[in-house]
């Protein structure tokens, strides 16, 4: 568990929520609340995170959606317990489970979702310089495969449920062979930088047991111009509306 003086407070949402974080670990920013306005959940229906870390994706979709039941599994024990807090501060209610998503524990294997979520490690074992922290490195760097990942992730849904995920651009074909034929209706979202940068991110959304097209949609643009050349942040404004605003991010052509 992490020393409270090990720790930060940090707003997400413009301050709608206060989360805490460790100071010198893994530490959440944009993609867990780009994930969390791309999912499609209305009041009442069952939410599952996987990997929650400190929970900011799963609380940033409680903070849109009232009503949801939200479930969270992290194999780090003191991110599950931040997660716990958070929740409790910012008035939601989150079970978490701690374990690993490979083997998952009893009571999560008995149930089932309206929707999954995950913001799997972007960075392969071989890839870069291993982080200094092992939380970070941890929560940044595949120890368990992606299709591991989302072969958990589809067992957990219900029929027509939606899995929602956030990866590295260079890692779509490890996504889409990973669904093989369990899910179908499946939509892309490049998430650039900056216009005319290529995407470093996407969103992937697919439905269990569907069979709908494959949509590859617009780029989501981030920032403003070409450099960032003042002080203060520089979102465009469908960028600032999800990040500041809490707005829902359409996956729809």
């Amino acid at each position: 568990m992490f020393a409270d003086a090990d720790l930060t407070t940090d707003g997400f949402l413009d301050g709608r929520l206060r989360i805490l974080q460790p100071a010198a670990g893994y530490r959440a920013a944009m993609d867990p609340v780009l994930l969390a306005a791309a999912v499609p959940a209305r009041a009442g229906q069952e939410i599952l995170e996987l990997g929650c870390g400190v929970g900011v994706a799963s609380l940033c979709l409680g903070a849109r959606v009232s009503g949801l039941d939200l479930t969270g599994l992290e194999l780090q024990l003191g991110y599950a317990d931040l997660a716990r807090r958070n929740a409790e501060a910012n008035g939601q209610a989150m079970t978490v489970f701690e374990g690993d998503l490979g083997m998952q524990p009893r009571d999560l294997r008995a149930l089932s979702f309206d929707h999954v979520i995950a913001n799997p490690p972007y960075f392969m074992a071989r890839d870069g310089t291993p982080a200094a922290d092992a939380g970070r490195e941890q929560a940044q760097r595949e120890a368990t495969p992606l299709a591991v990942w989302m072969d958990a992730a589809l067992r957990r849904l219900r029929p027509g449920g939606y899995l929602s995920v956030i990866q590295a651009a260079e890692r779509v074909p490890d996504l889409i062979r990973a669904l093989d034929d369990r899910a179908g209706d499946i939509s892309l979202l490049p998430v650039a930088p900056r216009s005319g940068r290529p995407a470093g991110r996407v969103i992937l959304r697919a439905r269990k047991g569907a069979r709908g097209a494959f949509r590859l949609l617009p780029a989501l643009v981030l920032h403003d111009g070409a450099a960032h050349l003042r002080d203060g942040d520089d979102l465009t404004p469908a960028a600032r509306a999800i990040l500041r605003d809490g707005s829902a991010l359409e996956l729809r052509p």
